[in-house]
């Protein structure tokens, strides 16, 4: 059996698998918050053991383990590093607590992005080797894939796109500290400060509750050709998220791009249409497709279930029977 996990910044998935890839058993829960990097690692190991249960087995009998996570990563310590969207973390362990749990020292983690390449090139029938896989949630990462091989970099954080600075004077201020990255204007975890400072700066008319404590990215895709607000945010990230993937296909000449995350997963018509329409005049080379996923939110954990599966590679010839 086989173990995938996918730690991101507001859910938490794990899935427990047979030798083809067969999901057996599946938990999911948040992420937590403000309770320190040791308090997600248990929850981590929480979720694994909940899906070993919802299988039918016990964690000894995961033969592997693939994770995709959240980073930054310091893959030589197998550890999430000063996480940009998960409060009150500054070190999440990841690697060697998952390998007491399983009692292996086959867990292999990845970026999150990185997992979703590895699923996107992993379960299809045919996968160009050179696509990107492009996640717009709570944060904006890539996993890149070139010549058929994956771009991991030397410490795994190789693909944090969401950190290219598209306007290194503008308004709005990323997790990380930096000014006018795309992850600042684009992220879901961004989107409602965008909207505050669009207000503040162009008055435009609205009835979003700007101010309201539930106020998040849904209520603006929500209110879509509706509020004026809304309206005039959407075209705003239509614009920084083109500028964006004109600067991967640039970086990467890919053939496909591939995109998920919750952002775009629940509205690729606001999403991605635009990009596509605006692509073709912000790039020099060849304009790749743009496409959403076919796997939906299980594209992370799924990756890592194929990273666990062939020795942390996705390679299909290395398949652990």
């Amino acid at each position: 059996m086989y173990a995938g996990v996918d730690l991101g910044a507001t859910n938490l998935r794990a899935v427990v698998t047979d030798v083809e890839g067969r999901i057996l058993g599946r938990d999911r829960r948040s992420t937590p918050q403000n309770e320190g990097g040791i308090a997600v690692t248990e929850a981590v190991l929480d979720a694994v053991r909940a899906a070993c249960e919802a299988a039918g087995t016990t964690t000894t009998r995961i033969t592997a383990v693939g994770i995709g996570s959240i980073g930054p990563l310091d893959t030589a310590a197998g550890a999430v590093e000063n996480p940009v969207n998960v409060a009150g973390a500054d070190r999440i362990p990841l690697v060697g607590p998952v390998q007491n749990l399983v009692d292996s020292d086959a867990v292999y983690l990845h970026n999150d992005a990185n997992a979703g390449v590895l699923a996107e090139r992993f379960y299809a029938d045919h996968a160009p080797d050179d696509m990107v896989y492009l996640t717009i949630s709570s944060g904006i990462g890539a996993g890149v894939c070139v010549d058929g091989t994956l771009l991991s970099g030397w410490d795994g954080n190789a693909g944090e796109v969401g950190h290219v600075a598209l306007d290194p004077e503008g308004p709005v201020t990323c997790g990380c500290g930096g000014t006018g990255h795309w992850e600042a204007f684009c992220s879901g975890e961004n989107i409602p400060e965008y909207a505050r400072i669009l207000h503040e700066r162009e008055d435009v008319a609205t009835d979003l509750p700007l101010e309201g404590d539930g106020f998040d990215a849904a209520a603006v895709f929500d209110a879509a050709g509706a509020d004026p607000l809304a309206d005039r945010v959407i075209e705003r990230l239509a614009h920084w998220n083109s500028h964006g993937i004109a600067t991967i296909v640039h970086a990467y000449a890919p053939i496909t791009i591939s995109v998920g995350g919750a952002v775009a997963l629940n509205n690729p018509e606001l999403v991605l249409d635009p990009v596509r329409e605006r692509l073709p005049e912000l790039v020099v080379s060849n304009v790749p497709e743009i496409r959403l996923t076919e796997y939906g939110d299980d594209i992370v954990v799924k990756g890592a279930v194929a990273s666990a599966m062939t020795a942390g590679t996705g390679d299909r010839g290395r398949i652990r029977r």
